[in-house]
């Protein structure tokens, strides 16, 4: 195969290592960025979020309506990126807290989702409200919890924001 300037989504064009130019190359079966002076091959790992489906005590689901792109003004669960050290769990909670002021508890996996078009995988937990209040953090423009039979289906973030929906109404045996 030719080789071609390489452009990473991060933007990523020179090596980590040397500063040489990344090129693509057929390598693995792959094309991969590929570093012509050292020789190094950049494996782009995808990304890692967790989140939560809140459910409040008297079962309804808390959502929150984005404040920042990608999808701002649409809904979706409370979650974000992890960060090296914290487990999926933990980093789950840590976002419910940042983006709704919620403590809590997760009570089982509901999913682990991946798309081939997007680069993040999503760990997302079903878990009890134990404390706080439910208020919009920072990254939110509105947060609420949602009867089931009033879950905003056309203002939907991700698709991974409609699989946990489907998921949890399914292992409730409701269909959406």
């Amino acid at each position: 195969m030719p080789s071609a300037s390489w452009q990473s989504d991060e933007g990523l064009r020179y090596c980590p290592r040397c500063a040489g130019p990344l090129v693509a190359r057929e390598i693995e079966r792959r094309v991969r960025p590929r570093c012509e002076r050292c020789g190094f091959i950049w494996y782009q790992d995808p990304k890692v979020a967790a989140g939560t489906l809140p459910v409040t005590a008297d079962g309804r689901l808390v959502l929150v309506r984005r404040a920042i792109e990608p999808q701002r003004g649409t809904w979706t669960y409370p979650g974000g990126f992890m960060d090296r050290g914290e487990t999926a769990p933990g980093a789950a909670v840590r976002e419910t807290r940042e983006e709704c002021l919620l403590e809590v508890e997760p009570t089982g996996l509901l999913g682990v989702y991946s798309y081939a078009t997007s680069i993040t995988v999503v760990v997302v937990y079903a878990a009890r409200v134990t404390g706080g209040t439910l208020t919009a953090g920072p990254e939110c423009l509105e947060a609420r919890a949602f009867g089931v039979d009033e879950l905003p289906w056309g203002e939907l973030a991700f698709s991974s924001t409609r699989d946990v929906l489907h998921d949890y109404l399914r292992g409730l045996g409701v269909a959406p």
